[in-house]
């Protein structure tokens, strides 16, 4: 998949500073700056989009701009509980296998959570379930693509790549 440019801006948030990277079909890139692997996920944006990133602020008449400013309002109405699910188009760039999980993910509720092991049954891969955490860990798209939604079978948190304190945020904002 060819694409000239990935525009990208950061996002505040009340629990961190996010980088949202979009094209003009879709977001295809938000996480945590902090996050451990962050470069490694970040850089392999630009390969697999075969994409230069700039920044947006010189683009703002692209429809990636639009995307962006779309995603930083329903970010905040996410945060601010009055959104439950998200409109915007997104892009998701992995293996088969990693993108089914994903989309599994996607069929997870507003307050509601799964195991590792659920999610695994779900996508019809039972024996599976370290595979299954190891492409969560994968995403590329935190909170739009609910991936701390999914917790150990034992009911505590599991892993998160934007860090557990995060995620049991995400958890409470999300139950309350």
């Amino acid at each position: 998949m060819k694409r000239d440019f990935v525009y990208k801006k950061k996002i505040s948030t009340p629990i961190g500073e996010m980088l949202a990277c979009a094209t003009n079909e879709g977001v295809c890139f938000l996480d945590f700056l902090d996050r451990k692997d962050y470069e490694k996920l970040f850089s392999s944006i630009k390969t697999m989009l075969n994409a230069e990133i700039v920044d947006i602020t010189n683009h703002t008449n692209s429809n990636a701009y639009n995307i962006i400013v779309k995603l930083e309002k329903e970010l905040k109405e996410y945060f601010d509980k009055k959104r439950k699910e998200f409109t915007i188009p997104i892009i998701t760039i992995g293996t088969p296998f990693q993108m089914r999980v994903w989309d599994e993910l996607l069929n997870i509720p507003y307050g509601k959570t799964i195991s590792y092991k659920e999610e695994a049954e779900r996508i019809n891969h039972k024996k599976a379930i370290r595979a299954v955490a190891n492409a969560n860990g994968k995403n590329k798209i935190s909170i739009l693509i609910p991936c701390h939604r999914v917790i150990a079978t034992n009911g505590k948190l599991g892993g998160y790549g934007g860090g557990l304190d995060r995620k049991e945020f995400l958890l409470s904002l999300e139950k309350e």
